[in-house]
């Protein structure tokens, strides 16, 4: 009885918000960590000596498992490619990012907004 007493406040609430914000496909995608730039590698490698094994929760498992045995000397080429990943989204979200609101300097304005500017127009007019 409790959760159907739950469940009619609770409609009102799911009502508001009925769709998602939609996603701009020229967006970057964010880079994969270290262990998903190591199980790239590591799924090629456990297909090729295991290619019965069809299901993705085996494998996982067994990628996750190989990641925690391994050294951090071991994890260092899979760090430094994920960090320079992160550095190319990086550069890719300032240069998004800058196209979306115009860039800095994209209308030759000053940092004033726009109704500040108008205010200044104005006062000189009187």
């Amino acid at each position: 009885m409790k959760a159907r007493a739950r469940s009619s406040g609770g409609d009102s609430r799911l009502s508001v918000r009925k769709t998602k914000a939609e996603k701009d496909p020229n967006k970057p995608k964010r880079p994969p960590s270290a262990f998903f730039v190591f199980m790239e590698e590591f799924r090629k490698d456990y297909k090729e000596k295991h290619p019965n094994v069809k299901q993705v929760s085996v494998i996982g498992k067994a990628g996750g498992d190989k990641w925690k045995s391994l050294s951090d000397a071991e994890k260092a080429p899979y760090v430094s490619k994920a960090e320079k990943l992160k550095a190319e989204y990086t550069k890719k979200m300032d240069a998004y990012n800058n196209k979306q609101s115009g860039g800095p300097t994209a209308s030759g304005d000053s940092d004033k907004s726009k109704s500040e500017v108008n205010d200044e127009d104005e006062e000189g007019d009187e």
